[in-house]
């Protein structure tokens, strides 16, 4: 008996220390198998003898302790491709690549309002860390577009010419087309500080370094940047950094959506972007498809345009605008194409109306907004087409009446289109410092219109009286 309790005894204290292993062994870091690297060309590392999926980080540490972050791309037999995050200045043959934990993730919070951030989410105004609780993943989530809150509220984006020949509605992805130097920037800054929105997140991505301090300090200001969010990753950066830098602003947006505020994004640009995912694949072997562009581009730019919008219903909303740089002033490249065929509407910049002076330089021709026939009323909707058909007569016969060749009367409709132009080129530009609500806009659109039908009235009225005249005598 009393060796029958020796031996209970012996096996609790077994079973005891076995629980305790079993909750160690559950709480252990598990075994991390680390590469090396074995070769380097352009921005591109590879590995070999590390284990780790794609969109993975790593440390690639030197043998002097030099580290650098990278993140693996893709992959070949057993060789792993890993694009940097920073200088891979200090690298050596036969650096260690260690696989590490962290996701792509990152923290957000009501601490982020009024601060400037790099694409990892470091902040860049000095001011320190952000004490954020909250993390996003830089993917985001999928929603399902059935579930998504139909667009049926006009935005007020203080100019006039958006707000009322193309109305942008809440929750609506417009893309601003333009050359170089035309003016997309500065009308970016214009609806940065007049677009009723409750918070701004501003993507600055691959542009010049220069113009992310000027649009902090000028265009924003403290007043603007009280509200708003900057996410700057400028063109000496590398690609790796440009596509986060777009991914987080695109998540901090999403954040505030979700925690039911009316957001506004601003990308600038989705080109730098297209051109960040093609310097990647091509460094890793992708084939390219049209003008250099690989197949991964075209699948990239949905991805990231779709995260904006409205939310689930009963939450906030995403108004997103994306500059889309033309080369050569050519619409039709690839990436301004394939951007069309995905946002809700676009807006066209001309360097010919540039060239004139007057600003913006908007093409109402070329230009057009999907939703707008749906949130607005169709008085609104005849005023804003009669305002195009007359531009369009005016700008059809531009060259002759140019230079002097169209005789008046030979159709009244470009009569008409001659003598309202001045007041059509008036309605289309405005000063910089200038903002015109939506009530505005609309009731200067309405009066433009309501002239023209008055004159009409009046037309058959003055040819009748010479007629009169003439029976009476």
């Amino acid at each position: 008996m009393p060796r029958s309790i020796a031996t209970q005894a012996r096996v609790a204290r077994l079973e005891a220390r076995l629980k305790r292993y079993r909750g160690r062994l559950e709480h252990a870091r598990p075994v991390v198998a680390e590469g090396r690297l074995v070769r380097m060309v352009g921005l591109t590392l590879e590995a070999e003898g590390c284990q780790v999926s794609v969109g993975g980080r790593c440390r690639v540490v030197s043998l002097d302790d030099h580290e650098v972050e990278a993140e693996v791309v893709g992959f070949s037999g057993e060789r792993t491709y890993l694009m940097p995050v920073g200088d891979v200045s200090g690298l050596t043959p036969g650096a260690r690549v260690i696989p590490t934990r962290h996701a792509r993730e990152t923290l957000v919070g009501e601490a982020l309002l009024g601060r400037v951030l790099d694409g990892s989410g470091r902040p860049l105004d000095g001011a320190g860390v952000p004490q954020c609780d909250d993390h996003v993943s830089l993917h985001g989530r999928p929603i399902n577009p059935l579930a998504r809150e139909p667009i049926h509220e006009p935005l007020d984006v203080g100019i006039r010419a958006i707000n009322g020949l193309l109305t942008v509605g809440r929750g609506q992805r417009m893309g601003l087309f333009a050359g170089s130097g035309v003016g997309k920037s500065v009308l970016l800054g214009m609806m940065t500080r007049y677009t009723a929105a409750d918070i701004t997140v501003v993507g600055l991505i691959g542009e010049r370094g220069r113009e992310v301090n000027e649009f902090v300090q000028k265009i924003l200001g403290p007043e603007g940047m009280a509200r708003a969010v900057v996410v700057a990753v400028p063109a000496d950066h590398p690609p790796l950094m440009r596509l986060h830098g777009a991914m987080l602003a695109t998540s901090i947006a999403e954040y505030f959506r979700d925690k039911g505020h009316n957001v506004l994004l601003l990308m600038d640009s989705l080109t730098r972007f297209a051109q960040a995912q093609r310097e990647i694949s091509l460094a890793i072997g992708e084939p390219p498809a049209t003008k250099g562009y690989t197949p991964s581009v075209f699948a990239r730019l949905p991805q990231l345009v779709e995260r904006a919008g409205n939310g689930d219903r009963g939450s906030g909303s995403i108004t997103a605008f994306y500059t889309v740089l033309a080369e050569g002033d050519d619409t039709n490249d690839p990436i301004s194409d394939a951007a069309r065929a995905i946002l809700d509407g676009h807006v066209v910049l001309s360097r010919r109306i540039a060239d004139t002076g007057r600003y913006p330089a908007i093409d109402v021709e070329a230009s057009v907004s999907r939703v707008m026939n749906d949130i607005v009323d169709p008085g609104h909707v005849q005023a804003a087409r009669q305002f195009k058909q007359l531009y369009s007569q005016y700008q059809q016969n531009r060259d002759l009446i140019s230079v002097g060749a169209y005789q008046k009367g030979s159709d009244p409709r470009v009569d008409e289109a001659i003598a309202l132009f001045p007041r059509l080129e008036r309605f289309l530009q405005q000063d910089l410092r200038e903002a015109v609500n939506f009530k505005k806009s609309l009731r200067a659109l309405e009066d433009l219109v309501s002239r023209r039908e008055s004159a009409q009235a009046e037309k058959p009225v003055q040819q009748a009286a010479p007629a009169g005249r003439a029976t009476s005598s």
